[in-house]
């Protein structure tokens, strides 16, 4: 294997940890380099997490035994040491991540990354969070990683001004600082009863613990459980996450999209590793399920009830999270791929979204805390910072007018993203649910799932009709009514990345049979954990980033 691929696992951390420190040292006012820096290391992320992608896949089964690679850290080899391990299910949230942060950061050169200090070094350190906790094969290192992600998310979130984001973000701050507490918790405990905290090894000796020790480790399970559902946005520990999406500058909430995602992610590699259905709870049986549907029907009843429309997305991120968490608690292995389809369509989409909301605030002169519980940045922020202030609005009282060009543009959007959000045909959000739909209906007829599955199928047509009536709503009140509206003016680097993210949606809906085929793929390796713990346990090729001496 060539040097360059027997380190390429590790570049997904080295690369935006290099740079968001580079960056640090760039003072605020050299705008342009510090730009151009974060955008090609961005860049390269995406390139990298395609590369990886690609070498999971069977067209190169001569770089890793079974599409699984595993990078140890000094030549010390699991359980001993830090072992990275790209499987296609890691690939997949590698490349998912950087294709969402590289639209988001170049829509936060527009405006946002100039109303406050070390914006663009806190996106580079959230992305080595998130990249980290994707690639990570022990759960101490998770714990590191989701606590990098965390506090670059911190200062995201506050990333501004204003009392309604500075209220939002400290119980955000609280709340995540309470599950850090917990994984924390149940780390120690498992620990302390297995020996082991690598997931590969765990997936060995939690089915031999002793019947004494077997309540302690079933605490600790329950409790890293608890607070992986806490940062998935599962009901009823997800009050949190509405208030701080919305308070949340677009881009930080366009990239906050995903971080829902990690809770998943990290739910359903523990699940799996510890045997699904017969894991303890909440990570196995029913409690997943019931929970998902649970945290589905509070997003729908967000949904109906929310006057804004960046509330509305994020009770639709909640809506997804729940979709996630029932099909992985259904105990259904047919459901996995279909639902890792609808993941990454609903993360693109959102994203979308969240960045288009940005722009459909600017059509309307009535101020967004008129009807919500957030206002925009305020004019002395824009001031203190140097940033342009947004153009004044003017009433226009005409009737009948053109529709301008940019209003078309964020029209085309707007319905585009509705149709994703809402499992509508043609976009690839109809593509995943139906897949779902069918895939659980078909498991019922083969009596692969439990009579409880009709649930999922009716919440997910409920979810879909809500989201269509309240986005309909909103829509109406946004570019059909005339009165208290103005044509925005937008730039190439604000409408550009959305564009591009609705174009990859619509990559996978002309591309559906490939890209489905990939992810039963990578749904078959998850669901054999043999394979997963033979490629991280068994002796493995030196591939490390200092010889041990």
């Amino acid at each position: 294997m060539s040097p360059w691929l027997q380190h390429l696992p590790v570049l997904p951390i080295v690369v935006p940890l290099v740079t968001g420190a580079v960056l640090l040292l760039f003072a605020e006012s050299q705008r342009r380099l510090r730009e151009s820096i974060a955008l090609l290391a961005t860049l390269a992320q995406l390139v990298i997490g395609a590369t990886l992608l690609y070498l999971t896949t069977d067209a190169v089964p001569e770089i890793w035994h079974k599409g699984i690679g595993v990078y140890s850290i000094s030549a010390w080899p699991a359980p001993y040491g830090i072992v990275l391990i790209v499987d296609r299910l890691s690939a997949l949230m590698l490349t998912l991540a950087a294709a969402l942060a590289l639209p988001a950061l170049t829509y936060s050169i527009a405006r946002w990354e100039r109303v406050g200090v070390h914006y663009l070094p806190l996106l580079q350190f959230l992305l080595m969070g998130l990249n980290g906790a994707f690639l990570t094969g022990d759960l101490f290192n998770l714990f590191v990683f989701f606590e990098v992600l965390l506090a670059a998310s911190y200062g995201l979130i506050l990333h501004g001004s204003g009392a309604a984001r500075v209220k939002a973000g400290l119980h955000y701050i609280a709340v995540n600082l309470v599950a850090s507490l917990l994984f924390l918790i149940g780390v120690a405990l498992i620990y302390g009863v297995a020996g082991t905290l690598n997931m590969a090894e765990l997936g060995i000796r939690w089915s031999t613990i002793a019947a004494e020790d077997r309540g302690l480790f079933d605490a600790g399970v329950a409790i890293l459980g608890l607070a992986f559902l806490i940062k998935a946005g599962s009901w009823p520990l997800n009050f949190w996450l509405a208030p701080a999406y919305v308070a949340a500058g677009a881009p930080v909430a366009a990239m906050f999209s995903i971080m829902t995602k990690v809770g998943i992610y990290a739910v359903l590699r523990m699940s799996v590793l510890l045997g699904d259905a017969a894991a303890p709870a909440p990570l196995g049986g029913a409690w997943l399920f019931y929970g998902g549907i649970a945290t589905m029907a509070f997003g729908i009843i967000g949904m109906l009830g929310a006057q804004q429309l960046g509330r509305l997305i994020a009770f639709a991120v909640i809506v997804s999270s729940g979709t996630l968490l029932a099909s992985v608690g259904s105990g259904v292995e047919s459901l996995t791929a279909p639902a890792l389809f609808y993941m990454v369509s609903s993360v693109l989409a959102t994203g979308a979204f969240f960045m288009l909301t940005g722009m459909t605030e600017r059509t309307r002169t009535t101020q967004v805390s008129e009807v919500a519980d957030v206002a925009p940045l305020p004019p002395v922020t824009y001031q203190a910072f140097g940033a342009d202030e947004p153009e004044p609005r003017a009433h226009d009282e005409e009737v009948g007018i053109a529709i301008p060009a940019v209003m078309a543009f964020l029209g085309l959007a707007f319905v585009c993203c509705v149709l994703l959000v809402t499992g509508l045909p043609p976009l690839s959000g109809f593509i995943g649910k139906f897949a779902l739909l069918a895939s659980t209906v078909d498991a019922m007829n083969e009596q692969r799932a439990p009579a409880s599955a009709w649930l999922l199928i009716a919440t997910l047509l409920a979810a879909g009709l809500a989201g269509l009536i309240a986005l309909t709503r909103i829509g109406v009140r946004l570019f059909w009514t005339v009165t208290e509206r103005t044509t925005p003016r937008l730039r190439v680097i604000e409408a550009g990345p959305v564009a591009f993210l609705l174009l990859l949606t619509m990559g996978m809906t002309v591309a559906a049979g490939p890209v489905m085929t990939f992810l039963e793929s990578a749904a078959g390796t998850l669901h054999n954990p043999d394979m997963y713990i033979e490629a991280v346990l068994s002796p493995q090729p030196p591939a490390t980033a200092e010889a041990r001496p």
